[in-house]
């Protein structure tokens, strides 16, 4: 009976100590899924350093897995129901994988809006802020939101003029891109990504439109030959999402709560935009070394291309009033935004 009574004291004892001197600590691992490899460059360069900068502010006690590839299962248009249902704890996506279910973020998808993907991604976390983290996303917990560079073209023959894309089966990301190049005369094909290097070697799609900054992962300059790029505004860009289940986040203490918001919100949003940009130089020297054709359209080359565009523009606006959204004020909005916004 003594022997129990001191073991007990003894543990009583050692419990509060390891209580008093925070040896208890709440110590959380978080699943972080998206659908690249993890070599590509988003994964490399910005969300693996994010978990990375998150571990460290936290003392230690997060621990992000890191799961590319859709290793968790599903496909990548389920990723966003995925940080919503607690199936991944935080998870990266392209928003238009699930067409029309964010219209406000679409905004900075419409044709000849991006000039830097870093002061977009930074007028795209303020929209967010005022009109879209309470509508759009109030179902999970908003880390950041960014685009990518400008939208290139690559294709088996050259595209010099939107008439070459008549009778081209082209691959686009989302619902604004999709509409624009069949409005500038392509058959569309939505597709995710990681589907791109299949499609383009069977012949399913001649070309697709992504930013340099992807295609060395893909291989895509070792499929096609032709890549058409703007200068000046881009022809489109995409939009992603940067989220956590809201559950998830609402459970933990404080503290980690700040180590995640402090590596979080709008100065990420804009570095990673920027880095996405930064990450397009490496892709286009690839193709150049393979001896590819990397066709530039001017500013003043590219007037057919904006004339023939305006009817992707029109057609979102009237789509956004009849949901219930002022297409013109968001667009004005995004404008205002991407002035300020505006480093150059």
């Amino acid at each position: 009976m003594i022997k129990r009574a001191f073991l007990k004291l003894a543990g009583t004892t050692a419990l509060a100590t390891m209580l008093a001197t925070g040896a208890f600590a709440q110590e959380v691992t978080l699943r972080m899924h998206q659908f690249l490899p993890a070599q590509a460059n988003v994964p490399k360069n910005v969300l693996i350093p994010w978990a990375e900068r998150v571990m460290e502010a936290s003392g230690g006690r997060i621990e992000i897995q890191h799961f590319p590839s859709m290793q968790l299962g599903g496909t990548p248009p389920q990723l966003i129901d995925q940080a919503i249902d607690g199936v991944a704890d935080i998870i990266w996506t392209v928003s238009g994988y699930t067409p029309g279910r964010f219209p406000r973020a679409e905004v900075f998808e419409l044709p000849f809006t991006m000039t830097d993907a870093g002061d977009m991604s930074a007028a795209y976390w303020e929209l967010a802020e005022e009109q879209m983290m309470d509508q759009d996303f109030a179902d999970f917990k908003v880390l950041a939101v960014w685009v990518h560079g400008p939208g290139v073209i690559h294709s088996a023959d050259p595209i010099e003029s939107p008439g070459d894309l008549n009778g081209v089966k082209l691959r686009a990301p989302t619902r604004v891109t999709n509409k624009l190049f069949t409005n500038l005369g392509a058959t569309t094909v939505g597709m995710p990504v990681p589907a791109i290097p299949e499609a383009l070697s069977k012949g399913v799609v001649d070309a697709t439109v992504i930013p340099w900054e992807v295609t060395g992962a893909l291989k895509v300059p070792e499929l096609v030959s032709n890549h058409t790029e703007f200068d000046g505004p881009a022809i489109y860009t995409t939009t992603f999402i940067f989220a956590m289940n809201k559950e998830k986040y609402e459970s933990l203490p404080d503290d980690l709560k700040a180590a995640i918001d402090s590596q979080s919100g709008a100065e990420f949003s804009r570095m990673a935009g920027a880095q996405m940009q930064a990450d397009d130089a490496p892709g286009r020297e690839q193709a150049l070394d393979l001896g590819n054709n990397v066709i530039t359209i001017s500013e003043a080359d590219a007037a057919p291309w904006r004339e023939a565009a305006a009817a992707t523009t029109a057609e979102w606006i009237a789509e956004m009033d009849e949901k219930g959204i002022d297409g013109n004020a968001l667009i004005a909005r995004a404008k205002e935004l991407l002035d300020k916004h505006n480093t150059q």
